[in-house]
């Protein structure tokens, strides 16, 4: 297992020096300043391995962009609409100027408008750490009479719809335009310019597709792209929605075990692949993370290792991210699938036998709270996580460990 490391440039808070004392061995990065539907260059993908290489003090990292997360997917590639063919052949030439660089791996996600939603970026917990969290209720309240979206009342449970009145009666302005720029942040680089106008103008445009539409929409971008990554010896792997249940009225097709199964078997090449994250996947009670990766482990290119806590047993449901041994997954087990796996692709010579992985999210721990990061990605609650995934891979791989 790889240990990676997102690094969203040199605009993150983390640096360089910040990943080596990390100890992680790859960089997870994405060229976010490039809008979706236009070509990544070499020069720019280049540009973005040298600022991983080179350490603040000109000195080299001995550290390289591995994985890719993400070469975003136009809306209109997602709908077939609009600009889409050009959309696609743009991000087809992305692929071959990423191969031209030495870069394999690319993470992609298919969630319509939004690519995650929360509701709180930083939720306190007891012990006085913050995390993100997705409260039902208060989501709820957002789509029904902030967003005020057409027949919203009809998606949630009668005591969902009761609870959501209540709490936006408690609400005044300054809480409803908190929320907004929370659940909005999904977005990125829209945060700060995303009004509600927009998102219904986005929503409009999803309102006659559907689910199996949307799910042919992806089978029909991977018959695409997935015969080129496969030709080049990359590896695509995208990632499920987050959180993986139907918003806003969307189509959600990513969501579950099945899910991933229809998609694999649709375009069969092994370029066509997962990216297993298990606070995602681990936000619905009825997906078993550890037989996730049993059954559709030659296929999972990348691993996200984060928990959450479900706050229910509901499919859906409010959670919070918890630290990484703590949630609902059970994280031990999770990995002991993924080195089974491992031993299965050393034994039939595969040339991908390290999954690249990376702790995820993270919560705010000391140095980390004030510090405003990107939500979800703080320094020190990161290294927390990944101290104690370490800690697991090593124990696991221990000879005394495999011997018995």
């Amino acid at each position: 297992m790889k240990q990676t490391w997102r690094w969203f440039g040199p605009v993150d808070r983390t640096s360089v020096d910040d990943m080596l004392q990390a100890g992680v061995e790859g960089v997870v990065s994405a060229l976010h300043h490039i809008p979706s539907g236009h070509v990544w260059s070499v020069d720019e993908i280049s540009k973005r391995q040298r600022e991983v290489a080179i350490r603040p003090n000109g000195a080299p990292s001995n550290l390289a962009w591995d994985v890719v997360e993400s070469l975003p997917v136009s809306e209109d590639i997602k709908r077939q609409s609009g600009d889409w063919r050009n959309h696609l052949a743009a991000w087809k030439q992305s692929l071959h100027n990423l191969h031209a660089c030495g870069i394999k791996v690319v993470c992609y996600n298919f969630m319509p408008v939004l690519d995650w939603t929360r509701t709180d970026l930083g939720f306190m917990l007891p012990n006085g750490a913050t995390c993100m969290r997705y409260e039902l209720p208060v989501f709820a309240a957002f789509d029904i009479h902030i967003l005020e979206r057409d027949d919203a009342t009809d998606d949630y449970p009668s005591e969902i719809v009761a609870a959501a009145k209540s709490i936006f009666a408690s609400m005044n302005d300054a809480d409803k335009a908190a929320l907004t720029r929370n659940v909005v942040f999904g977005l990125p680089g829209a945060a700060e310019n995303f009004s509600l106008a927009d998102l219904r103008v986005h929503l409009a445009a999803y309102a006659e597709l559907g689910e199996d539409r949307l799910r042919a929409n992806l089978i029909d971008f991977l018959s695409e792209v997935a015969p080129i990554a496969q030709k080049l010896g990359m590896r695509l792997c995208c990632h499920p929605d987050d959180p993986p249940v139907p918003l806003l009225g969307l189509p959600r097709i990513m969501s579950t075990e099945q899910d991933y199964a229809h998609v694999l078997g649709a375009v069969d090449l092994m370029a066509n692949g997962v990216t297993l994250c298990s606070g995602s996947l681990g936000a619905r009670p009825d997906n078993d993370l550890p037989a996730m990766m049993d059954r559709l482990g030659d296929r999972v290119h990348f691993l996200h290792l984060r928990n959450v806590k479900r706050e229910s047993n509901d499919i859906q449901g409010s959670f919070y991210e918890a630290a990484h041994l703590e949630g609902d997954t059970d994280m031990v087990a999770l990995i002991a699938a993924v080195l089974k796996q491992e031993q299965r692709r050393r034994a039939a010579g595969r040339d991908d036998i390290s999954i690249p992985f990376r702790p995820d999210h993270g919560q705010n721990i000391l140095d980390d709270i004030g510090r405003n990061a990107q939500p979800g990605y703080p320094s020190i609650g990161r290294l927390k996580g990944l101290a104690e995934l370490r800690g697991i891979v090593t124990a696991l791989s221990h000879p005394d460990v495999q011997g018995r």
